[in-house]
């Protein structure tokens, strides 16, 4: 069965909660508000695609491919990417809510997530290694046994790492978010 190839289209204000996506290889296309709630994504592919003002909660990403594909002020409640083809998978995050999402497992290597909501997100064993995280509130979020080498938490907050259960080598933290790795200590830092 051939998958049907769609290039350079743009999609605004479509429901494909309701009404199905076809099926297929997306390539540079662009989504503008539109409404992917609940819908099934499993089996297609988006290649250098922007989604832009969606919701994409609770969307079903078995076997998704996502390269090179930008999200930005999307709603992303409850996706767990990590049922996604791992093979060249790339995303960045802008300005999106992420919370209950999961990328267990993954390997998110120099992913930008900036000014990002990620309260509950699953982060266990993902590899997040140069990544950078502007301005993100990590409440709540997990992590553990995840690789951190060389990410960016210096203007993030509400995170709560182990250092003894993460990889934090050479990982850049603010002076005030220092207290997140301290947590498990129960200890009173004072300003």
């Amino acid at each position: 069965m051939t998958k049907n190839r769609i290039e350079d289209t743009d999609f605004e204000k479509q429901d494909f909660s309701e009404n199905k996506l076809t099926k297929g290889d997306y390539e540079n296309c662009m989504f503008i508000n539109c409404n992917f709630s609940n819908a099934n994504l499993s089996g297609s592919s988006f290649a250098e695609c922007k989604f832009m003002e969606c919701n994409l909660s609770l969307a079903q990403t078995p076997k998704t491919t996502l390269r090179d594909v930008t999200f930005e002020k999307c709603k992303l409640t409850g996706v767990h990417f990590e049922t996604c083809n791992t093979f060249l998978f790339s995303v960045g995050f802008y300005t999106c809510f992420l919370n209950l999402s999961s990328f267990y497992k993954l390997q998110l290597k120099k992913t930008i997530f900036k000014s990002c909501n990620l309260h509950e997100v699953d982060f266990t064993e993902t590899d997040l290694s140069n990544s950078t995280f502007d301005n993100c509130d990590f409440a709540g979020a997990t992590f553990d046994r995840t690789i951190l080498e060389k990410a960016d938490f210096r203007t993030s907050y509400n995170y709560s790492i182990d250092p003894e259960l993460n990889k934090l080598k050479k990982a850049k933290f603010s002076i005030a978010g220092v207290t997140g790795l301290l947590d498990k200590y129960q200890i009173e830092i004072e300003h």
